[in-house]
């Protein structure tokens, strides 16, 4: 029953981050790329507000978003979670597949949506492809989920400011790429509602289909015979 009610909640989360990805994907489209309001606000913010070493500290921040750092996190995340060693190795895996599938997905849909950029002008990094949705706030959002996951099953005791200190590495990675100008504020937001859609299609799944004792130890009940 509570693996059910985990689906419920995790499919419930995916299809309600999802519906709102959906409207915004809408809007940006709509408008064929261009920037709302809030997008040319926030972006003219950061450029009144760079001193050097608040670029340099972004710059270091925004590099934890993609490549070797997210697929380090959340296969430390499976080993986090499997006692045994199949166990650690399947969480990896999950963990791992779920990040990158996530990946392949949002690329697919930046293929297809093509919003441009901000001005190249303005950028404090480098940065390739289209916009929407961020690529580096999508895969440290999903990293972020993954960790936070684990350590929500792991740790009964003080896991609540560990959960939020990963939270606040995966927005600050979002964030650093609107204050170093290579995306618009509505491409982070589409970047992290779309990770967390992602992320309750995968926890439904997992809770769902993926054996307990494949991840976690499965602890039976003892029946009490009376004498």
């Amino acid at each position: 029953m509570e693996r059910k009610r985990t689906a419920e909640f995790a499919g419930s989360v995916a299809f309600g981050a999802w519906a709102a990805f959906a409207v915004l994907a809408l809007v940006v489209t709509g408008r064929h790329g261009a920037p709302l309001g809030l997008d040319r606000s926030l972006l003219a913010w950061s450029l009144a507000h760079r001193p050097d070493v608040a670029v340099a500290v972004a710059r270091g921040v925004t590099a934890t978003g993609t490549g070797f750092v997210p697929y380090a996190l959340v296969v430390a995340a499976g080993l986090v979670v499997g006692r045994t060693r199949r166990q650690r190795l399947v969480a990896a895996l999950l963990g791992a597949g779920c990040l990158a599938l996530g990946q392949t997905a949002r690329s697919a849909l930046m293929e297809l949506i093509g919003r441009a950029r901000p001005p190249q002008a303005d950028w404090q990094t480098s940065a390739s492809g289209w916009s929407f949705p961020s690529g580096h706030s999508t895969t440290a959002a999903l990293a972020a989920g993954v960790v936070i996951l684990a350590i929500w099953t792991r740790a009964p005791h003080g896991r609540t400011p560990w959960c939020a200190a990963v939270a606040c590495w995966g927005l600050a990675v979002g964030a650093t790429r609107v204050f170093l100008g290579v995306h618009w504020c509505t491409d982070v937001l589409g970047g992290w509602l779309f990770a967390v859609g992602w992320l309750g299609v995968c926890a439904c799944a997992a809770a769902r289909w993926v054996p307990r004792t494949w991840v976690l130890d499965d602890v039976p009940e003892r029946s009490v015979t009376a004498p």
